[in-house]
């Protein structure tokens, strides 16, 4: 416990005055005794001639002297220091009371079982009515726990400072209380913007995910391993779709008895661009596979026709939807043909409801209505991929869109690749995507133009083996 005068001990009021009752009597010592002990650091007192007055229960724990043993004494030389140190340490320590502000030393004091333990001091004058130095407190708790704390506060600084990834503290009502300047750009936003505000205000895409990811971590503690969240971020040039790897952690307040949840300390990083390389890898490893087994199924095919579909009912798996392939009528186009009218036969094409294996038609070599500008028409006229979609329209026209140009019905974006061998165009194969997925792109189009290489070379040797393909007298 502390000195006061319920434990017969002195404090600046001195020895020889009266006890006084109520608050600024023995209930006013009371309060400072509850006080001094209950405080994290270690606390002592001294007068102006070097007497401890004061000693309170976290600088017994410390030393193990305690209050009772400590007050009354001069100075820490025979007890709480060795002889060698006393005078140096004394020193320093009064010479705080004549000084401007608080003054920081280090010092080794001893245990009361003889040991040593390093302490950082802060120390500062009392000053009496008169303004004159009437003593001096010192506060001290050991080097290593005040360098943890130090840490701990310089790590915390350097977080919302300096941190080279975006770091949130959420609170728990799942609004943002504190941003770091990475998580205020990430965000598109600035720092005092971002604060209270809801997350659905933040990000377009990915909120529920969050959310869910927060709410798990205030009930449940911290997940095992980031996750990764795709979200979508509102910026002026418009939404941008990014990947952020997320770590989370409960922070719970440590001065209640009892865990309390302040909060959530999110922390994430932009990986959007690994990511899509990931995905991207992925995707070519997948397509080359399916290239390589196409290319070991076809050559167990005896018809060189047969041999076509089979390539085009593997390039089918996960890329696209339905499949047609339309064969020039009346046999190959050389390229200055192309430059004029160009009518095409529908050769195979993969059923229109069920999923399964692409169907040979065109039996009757009559050819496709296809209209102006049809983009298997310009595939054929340009020599080189075509897409096409629909664009954002009710399901009405998409529907009448599809069959006008004698597609399946819910087919809303289509590639078209050219089909040549040779030095010579053989037709069109056309790679069909319902509305469930997304509009071709570039990298599709290379993928398609490798399938139309295999095709191409399938058709043109059934053609050399069974003089046409289809059968005679059906183009």
């Amino acid at each position: 416990m502390s000195a006061s005068r319920r434990s017969g001990t002195t404090d600046e009021l001195g020895p020889d005055e009266p006890e006084r009752d109520g608050p600024e009597g023995s209930g006013g010592s009371d309060l400072l005794a509850a006080l001094l002990d209950g405080m994290d650091a270690a606390l002592c007192a001294f007068d102006a001639d070097g007497v401890v007055t004061h000693w309170n229960r976290e600088a017994e724990r410390i030393l193990g002297w305690t209050a009772s043993e400590a007050v009354g004494r001069h100075g820490f030389a025979g007890w709480a220091v060795r002889p060698a140190d006393a005078e140096e340490v004394e020193s320093r320590l009064m010479a705080a009371m004549h000084a401007p502000g608080r003054q920081v030393h280090e010092f080794a004091l001893l245990t009361k079982d003889g040991g040593r333990v390093l302490v950082r001091t802060q120390s500062a004058a009392v000053r009496g009515p008169d303004g004159k130095p009437a003593g001096l407190y010192c506060a001290f708790s050991e080097v290593h726990t005040q360098i943890d704390l130090e840490r701990s506060i310089a790590l915390s600084e350097a977080l919302f400072d300096d941190a080279s990834w975006g770091v949130v503290l959420v609170d728990a009502d799942l609004r943002p209380a504190v941003v770091n300047a990475h998580a205020a750009r990430a965000l598109g936003i600035g720092r005092t913007s971002v604060l209270g505000r809801p997350l659905g205000e933040l990000l377009s895409q990915g909120v529920e995910e969050l959310e869910s990811a927060l709410t798990h971590v205030l009930a449940e503690g911290a997940p095992p391993a980031p996750a990764e969240i795709w979200v979508g971020v509102r910026t002026p040039e418009g939404e941008k779709r990014r990947c952020w790897r997320c770590g989370f952690v409960r922070l719970a307040s440590p001065l209640a008895e009892e865990p309390v949840p302040l909060g959530v300390g999110w922390l994430f990083n932009d990986v959007t661009e690994a990511k899509q390389a990931e995905q991207e890898a992925s995707l070519l490893r997948f397509r080359s596979n399916q290239l390589h087994r196409a290319a070991r199924a076809a050559a167990e095919c005896e018809d060189p026709a047969e041999a076509a579909t089979v390539h085009l009912d593997f390039a089918l798996a996960g890329f696209a939807d339905h499949a047609l392939i339309d064969r020039a009528a009346g046999g190959a186009i050389t390229d200055a043909e192309t430059a004029g009218p160009v009518r095409l036969v529908r050769i195979a094409a993969t059923p229109a409801g069920a999923p399964g294996p692409s169907l040979v038609t065109g039996q009757a070599g009559l050819p496709i209505r296809y209209g102006e500008g049809h983009p298997a028409l310009q595939c054929v006229q340009r020599g080189g991929s075509v897409r096409a979609s629909v664009g954002t329209v009710p399901a009405e026209q998409a529907r009448a869109w599809a069959l006008a140009r004698q597609w399946p019905p819910d087919a809303v974006h289509a590639l078209c690749a050219v089909l040549r061998s040779r030095g010579r165009t053989l037709g069109v194969v056309t790679f069909l995507r319902g509305a469930g997925r997304s509009a071709f792109e570039r990298p599709d189009a290379a993928y398609a133009e490798d399938v139309a290489v295999r095709i191409a070379g399938a058709l043109d040797l059934a053609g050399a083996v069974r003089g046409d393909w289809p059968p005679e007298g059906s183009g």
